[in-house]
């Protein structure tokens, strides 16, 4: 999303709190001099990457607890 910098002046509270979902920038002159992101970014996409990748497992959480503290 593009906004001017007199449009984030106005609402800087909603523009920041949109910035965890997606990149804002900000124009002036046309030019882009600002960029607000969620500094999680990388992280949640390296998250959102695996979902699904164990689709066939059933394992439950109780399993998984098991045999992970069963190798201690």
């Amino acid at each position: 999303m593009s906004i001017t910098l007199a449009e984030l002046e106005k609402n800087p509270t909603k523009y920041i709190l949109l910035s965890a979902k997606e990149d804002v920038y900000i124009v002036t002159e046309s030019n882009i001099t600002l960029k607000l992101v969620n500094p999680n970014q990388e992280r949640i996409d390296a998250a959102k990457s695996l979902f699904g990748i164990l689709a066939g497992d059933t394992t439950t959480l109780e399993e998984a607890r098991d045999e992970r503290l069963s190798k201690i």
